[in-house]
């Protein structure tokens, strides 16, 4: 769904609202940026708590409104309150099925996990960009181009409904097997090192943020 957006809204804002390309901007890092970062911020500690499938299923179900709120929108303020829910919707979503690939692999292929994760996703993010700017040339800004977003959020969560299995017993298992003497950070001690304390840590996050 990022990808149609790309694509489409900037033109909407000005043929539509009126609206400036700073102004589709700034709105579109305010209500997704920000509020994604607050979700993946929590998308790991609800996993933990409740399962990875429940946290997954709830994302797309957040996801569901959001093409409908963009082709019915009025004013420029549903567009926005689309963006918020697509940040919640990607906060969880994506985190998770990050996570869930983790759970999987084990600790010696994570790396390799999050390599194809990553690839995957923004491949297809290109390619939804590609699609949905062929379909609005041939058919216009609105509705058609977001019924790929409907089909998409239908579809993940049905996927994630029938087919997706839980996977949080594989770090249960991982850990009853690989038993650490160190003490749990703290949400403090982790937002520390991820921010400036860790070099590594601290320069992708500040790569993600860029």
């Amino acid at each position: 769904m990022i990808g149609q957006e790309r694509t489409i809204l900037p033109l909407l804002a000005e043929k539509d609202f009126g609206l400036s390309g700073f102004t589709v901007t700034l709105t579109f890092i305010v209500a997704f940026g920000l509020v994604k970062a607050a979700t993946n911020f929590f998308a790991g500690t609800l996993g933990d708590r409740y399962g990875r499938k429940p946290v997954l299923i709830a994302g797309w179900l957040i996801g569901l409104p959001i093409p409908l709120l963009i082709i019915w929108a009025p004013s420029w303020g549903w567009i926005v309150f689309a963006n918020v829910l697509l940040g919640v919707n990607q906060g969880l979503t994506w985190s998770t099925t990050v996570i869930m690939k983790i759970d999987l692999v084990g600790p010696s292929r994570r790396g390799l996990a999050m390599g194809l994760n990553e690839a995957a996703g923004y491949g297809a993010v290109a390619l939804t960009a590609l699609a949905t700017g062929a379909i609005a040339d041939r058919y216009g800004m609105r509705p058609e181009p977001f019924f790929l977003g409907l089909a998409f959020a239908a579809l993940g969560l049905g996927l994630s409904t029938i087919f997706v299995r839980e996977t949080r017993h594989f770090v249960d298992i991982e850990r009853r097997n690989t038993p650490s003497t160190a003490a749990p950070l703290s949400t403090r001690e982790i937002f520390t090192r991820t921010s400036w304390s860790d070099r590594n840590l601290s320069s992708c996050s500040q790569a993600g943020l860029v």
